[in-house]
């Protein structure tokens, strides 16, 4: 049986990987002393990578596709085939920010300031690259960790991931410039994207993937509605598409079925109401796919 060699990023994405996953339609359990998780499905094989490491494996064939940021993508500068963007991250959907930070009292205001001064980060060849691009020379050392920390006394700067910016205000710190806005993509071996089985399995993968996010924080609705309200029980409908109508065994109903934003539930049951709809069903979504 042929298999695919699917990378799941180990960290700060991993949660949120195995979630996405679930309402994709696979579910990953992860034993805490292996880096090889199982998975529902006989044709794949995963393994936990770092998303630091993620593109270089997935270059050198290791892994056949996997998960990880744009950022690492770049930063590595791996050459693999990247399948689709997935709008994602540790704490919900969303990307995430590179940013130069300082101390909240420094007198650096940009990054011209840095002129011969220190910065610590992750993701040396990004921050290289970006004072090269500004004609700005200054040593950039590479942080294991705790990166925050390291202004004023061990830096004088630091280049840093945030979804939020909270890390950065607590410890103090100022954002001076964003390098680089990142979000997760699903990648593949250049190889294995030209193997016929391969290349449909991993795009089947990807489809589900981006259904899996295009549901998330959307619900399904469906009410039914006199013919003759129908009108007004569709102008107060903000659809994702054009919404199903159905006509029912009942004469004179028909049936709306629709897909909204979660959050305009509250405000908009009430308005439908009013519009002459009843039996109004709120159901959840797994996956939304075109």
């Amino acid at each position: 049986m042929s298999c695919l060699k699917l990378g799941i990023p180990k960290g700060s994405l991993q949660d949120s990987t195995v979630e996405l996953f679930g309402k994709a339609g696979w579910r990953i359990s992860i034993n805490s002393r292996s880096y090889y998780p199982g998975i529902d499905d006989p044709e794949i094989e995963c393994m936990m990578v770092r998303a630091q490491e993620m593109a270089r494996y997935v270059e050198n064939g290791a892994i056949d596709a996997g998960l990880t940021g744009k950022d690492w993508i770049l930063e590595t500068g791996a050459a693999v085939e990247e399948v689709a963007e997935l709008v994602y991250s540790k704490t919900g959907l969303g990307k995430v920010r590179w940013v130069l930070a300082v101390a909240e009292d420094s007198p650096m205001k940009s990054v011209r300031d840095l002129e011969g001064k220190v910065i610590a980060t992750e993701a040396v060849r990004m921050t290289e690259k970006y004072l090269e691009r500004n004609g700005v020379k200054a040593r950039v050392e590479f942080s294991w960790g705790a990166t925050e920390v390291k202004v004023p006394r061990l830096a004088d700067a630091i280049v840093e991931v945030t979804e939020t910016g909270s890390s950065l205000r607590a410890n103090h710190l100022r954002v001076v410039d964003t390098l680089l806005e990142s979000s997760t993509r699903f990648i593949a071996n250049r190889a294995a994207w030209k193997e016929p089985w391969k290349r449909e399995k991993i795009g089947n993968i990807a489809m589900l993937l981006e259904g899996a996010i295009k549901a998330y924080n959307r619900v399904g609705l469906m009410m039914n509605v006199r013919e003759g309200d129908l009108e007004k029980a569709l102008a107060a409908l903000p659809a994702l598409r054009n919404p199903t109508v159905a006509h029912l065994s009942d004469p004179g109903w028909v049936a709306i079925n629709t897909i909204i934003e979660e959050k305009t539930v509250r405000q908009l049951i009430p308005k439908l109401k009013a519009a002459g709809a009843e039996g109004i069903v709120e159901y959840p979504l797994n996956k939304v796919v075109y």
